[in-house]
């Protein structure tokens, strides 16, 4: 304090004017009540509120003013720090020695005089703009608040109820927070009623002129997830771990399950006693059939999994590309694909493999059409185009071809000793083969 003052310095503190009517603090906290600002930023806000207005009475360029709220008492105090001088040039911060001495008639020239201010010295007019600033900054913490509330809860359900319903989007009143279910976040088979229940995950918040937008989500695969670990408490216990999850929102899911304990039956655990978790899980989205697969590190058993309620007969897999091959009974074929290719789909997400379905007869058919193509004359690289030229002129298009005619290929007319040799070689190796 010496530092700041090095003389003496006198508050006069006349409680009547120190003193804001205890009313105008009751009125702001009622305010601040209903739009659910804590103290600490009530406080914060009077306090700018009123250097706001000092600032616009006196000017930007003086500092030695102070404010303090006192929100236990309902006080608020002005303060304006005054050099004791002989002559004044700037009566903000300077005063009159014969004036300080009327106060106090120990003052010497360069004591600090502190200066209780009187609110009424503001005038109307500085006060409605007050008033302006403290609605403004009210709005600025009620905005600042929901997005750090709802910032928090990103990928967690709330439960809210339809408020209003538009073509394009459903806001939902959350806490008294009005939050937003916008079309692309429903799911097909959903369908709404004002004042109805709703659940949903809080995907984002989205900053706009208008302040910030909490956006909620049925379909996001978040919100399956966060089912799961409501209904499943070995999930929200880190016993059993969600591995991945792909949707179709509306018709069908598939959820790959893990636990480390070889105790634990992961997917029996998510099915519950008599199906019972599983089905308040498929109740919530209105029957999306949702397929849980055991977690393997081994991709043909994933995927083998995965493609329930279908089973391959044989599974073929480049691991290097990411791709398998998954034949099928004819009658089963239908059933791997899914609806507009759905299920393979939801495989092919959920793997990270691109899986492809096929019958027994189409691959096979494939397999014996890629054959004859490996064997035709005009894939093989070791005859040039000559020579093949001279043996598609005898009819010769094929490896077997070379095989039966064998004997007659010396006589043909453009074959020479060295093609002739390169290919008998050929042709015995098939034999062999």
């Amino acid at each position: 304090m010496g530092d700041v003052f090095p003389h003496f310095f006198y508050l006069n503190r006349i409680k009547e004017f120190a003193l804001v009517n205890k009313d105008i603090i009751d009125a702001f906290k009622t305010v601040a009540k209903a739009k659910n600002i804590d103290r600490t930023n009530l406080s914060s806000i009077i306090e700018n509120l009123f250097v706001n207005i000092i600032k616009r009475k006196y000017g930007e360029d003086y500092s030695n003013f102070n404010v303090i709220v006192n929100m236990d008492k309902g006080e608020i105090e002005i303060y304006q720090h005054k050099t004791v001088v002989k002559q004044v040039t700037d009566p903000v911060t300077e005063i009159y020695l014969e004036d300080a001495r009327k106060v106090e008639s120990g003052l010497e020239i360069g004591d600090m005089y502190i200066d209780v201010i009187d609110p009424q010295k503001f005038g109307r007019r500085l006060i409605n703009n007050a008033k302006q600033f403290f609605s403004q900054s009210l709005k600025d913490i009620e905005k600042q608040t929901i997005y750090d509330e709802y910032s928090n809860k990103i990928g967690n359900i709330i439960i809210g109820n339809v408020h209003q319903i538009q073509k394009d989007r459903i806001f939902v009143i959350c806490e008294d927070k009005e939050l937003i279910l916008p079309k692309s976040e429903q799911m097909p088979n959903d369908r709404y009623r004002r004042g109805e229940s709703l659940r949903a995950v809080v995907k984002k918040v989205d900053i706009t002129s208008r302040g910030p937008e909490v956006i909620i989500s049925r379909s996001d695969n978040q919100f399956l997830e966060k089912l799961f670990a409501l209904e499943v408490p070995e999930i929200d216990d880190d016993i059993i771990e969600i591995k991945t999850v792909s949707r179709c929102p509306g018709d069908r899911s598939k959820i790959i399950v893990y636990s480390s304990d070889k105790r634990i039956d992961a997917v029996g655990a998510c099915v519950g006693m008599k199906g019972m978790r599983i089905q308040s899980i498929v109740r919530e989205l209105n029957g999306e059939k949702i397929d849980i697969i055991n977690w393997s590190e081994q991709p043909e058993i994933l995927i083998s999994r995965a493609l329930s309620p279908a089973r391959p007969l044989d599974l073929y897999i480049d691991e290097e590309r990411s791709y398998a091959v998954a034949v099928f009974e004819e009658e089963d074929l239908a059933i791997a694909i899914g609806r507009n290719g759905q299920n393979i789909k939801l495989v092919s997400k959920i793997t990270g493999y691109t899986v492809d379905a096929m019958s027994k007869n189409q691959y096979e058919g494939n397999d014996k059409a890629e054959n004859d193509e490996a064997d035709n004359i005009d894939s093989l690289d070791f005859l040039s185009l000559k020579i093949k030229d001279v043996l598609a002129e005898h009819n010769i298009n094929n490896i077997e071809d070379l095989i039966a005619n064998k004997d007659n290929i010396a006589e043909l007319k453009g074959i020479g000793p060295k093609s002739l040799e390169i290919i008998n070689e050929k042709v015995s190796g098939n034999e062999q083969g």
